[in-house]
């Protein structure tokens, strides 16, 4: 039997194509393939860092500028015009006259000659007291009077007679001089009774009780029946005088010498007094006194001013508002009082400037109305100043003028000629 064995062939005519790696990546078309495991982690990781780039981007971008915004605000010019300089201070309405009638002698209280509240003029009958034991005290004394009186004649007699026996030497000359004193004695004792019937006059004068000045008087202190003393402090009424009347307010020490020198000029400072509330003009007078002394503790000085009070519309020791004119001054440079600003440049305003800015303008103030305030110094007539807004202003901020267009932006008038061609 015949066994066929294969050739043995050449070790690269063993091996067929298929068999190599060339053989196995390579394509139909003869071209290799990438791995498919490699390109997939490729693209990850390509992914990967697209994503990061754009997440870095948004995060470390800077925002777009953005044009400031224009404040809107109320400006005004400064004007030209008359200011007053007035003096605010709070005052009291102080009576001219306020007197406690007290009684000058002790007795009973028998009769009230006035109602409570009511006005009086000066002389009126208040009160009485009785006056019984003052009338016979009285009578007393010119019983005493009288006796006293007939011891004098009888003495005047004895000395007429002893003078005329002294001429003739026929009565001692002591005798004679005894009786001249004993005359002087008894002249001395009939003034002494006179005067005492005068003081007894005086008594009888005071049980009847008078108001000693004109006003208003108070509530009822002591009632009929009472027995009062000349040692009493309380009194029997208050008389307070209502019109005219005065008011005492003081100024502070800054604002003395403008007053001082108006006052002393001889001028009449007129003085307007308002209720507590200021709601009210009460009455008007002129100023007509100044102390002498500066209150050490408080800075000021009191100042009393005179009025009518026809109406009596000032009550006494009531609280007021007191305004005194001192000088007016004359084209002054006038801004609205709320454009005046204050803080750590001093006093300020907010300047409009031309480019529709604002500035911080310091100045120098002077007196106000409330309304308006004058400025001394830093505006000129005419400037303009922000009135209101000015808590959102800084210095250089852009502002637009209430009622007033948008202000246009730069370049906007170049793209809307663009925009319509």
């Amino acid at each position: 039997m015949t066994v066929n064995m294969p050739k043995e062939s050449d070790s690269s005519d063993q091996m067929s194509p298929s068999s190599s790696p060339e053989a196995r990546s390579a394509t139909p078309g003869g071209t290799q393939k990438p791995p498919r495991r490699w390109a997939r982690w490729l693209l990850v990781i390509v992914v990967l860092a697209v994503l990061v780039l754009i997440l870095f981007h948004v995060l470390h971008r800077k925002p777009p500028a953005r044009a400031p915004v224009a404040q809107i605000v109320t400006v005004a010019a400064t004007t030209q015009g008359d200011m007053p300089e007035i003096l605010t201070e709070l005052g009291t309405v102080t009576p001219v006259a306020t007197v406690t009638v007290l009684p000058q002698l002790s007795g009973y209280l028998t009769k009230v000659g006035y109602a409570e509240g009511q006005e009086v003029v000066k002389g009126q009958f208040l009160a009485q007291i009785d006056p019984r034991q003052y009338e016979i005290d009285k009578q007393q004394a010119e019983a005493q009077l009288a006796k006293d009186r007939a011891s004098l004649a009888l003495a005047d007699a004895d000395l007429a007679r002893y003078t005329e026996l002294a001429e003739h030497k026929s009565i001692a000359a002591q005798t004679y001089e005894d009786q001249k004193f004993t005359v002087q004695q008894d002249q001395a004792t009939v003034k002494a009774d006179i005067a005492a019937i005068a003081q007894y006059d005086l008594d009888l004068i005071y049980c009847r009780i008078t108001a000693p000045v004109s006003g208003r008087v108070g509530l009822q202190l002591v009632d009929p029946g009472n027995y009062v003393t000349a040692s009493s402090t309380t009194g029997i009424v208050v008389i307070t005088q209502m019109k005219p009347t005065t008011v005492q307010f003081t100024v502070p020490q800054n604002a003395l010498t403008n007053v001082l020198q108006r006052f002393g000029s001889g001028s009449k400072l007129p003085v307007t007094v308002y209720t507590s509330d200021n709601s009210k003009q009460i009455a008007t007078g002129t100023l007509y006194a100044i102390s002498n002394q500066m209150a050490t503790a408080t800075g000021t000085v009191t100042l009393r001013a005179t009025f009518p009070n026809e109406n009596e519309a000032l009550f006494p020791n009531e609280f007021v508002n007191v305004k005194l004119l001192v000088d007016t001054l004359h084209d002054a440079v006038l801004v609205p009082t709320p454009a005046v600003q204050s803080g750590a440049p001093g006093d300020y305003v907010y300047l409009v400037n031309a480019d529709s800015s604002v500035s911080v303008h310091k100045v120098t103030l002077g007196p106000s109305d409330g309304k308006n305030t004058v400025i001394t110094s830093g505006l000129t007539l005419g400037q303009r100043v922000v009135t209101d807004g000015t808590d959102r202003l800084s210095d250089g901020a852009k502002i637009r003028v209430a009622g007033q267009g948008k202000p246009a932006q730069p370049g906007s008038g170049a793209a809307s000629a663009a925009a319509a061609s």
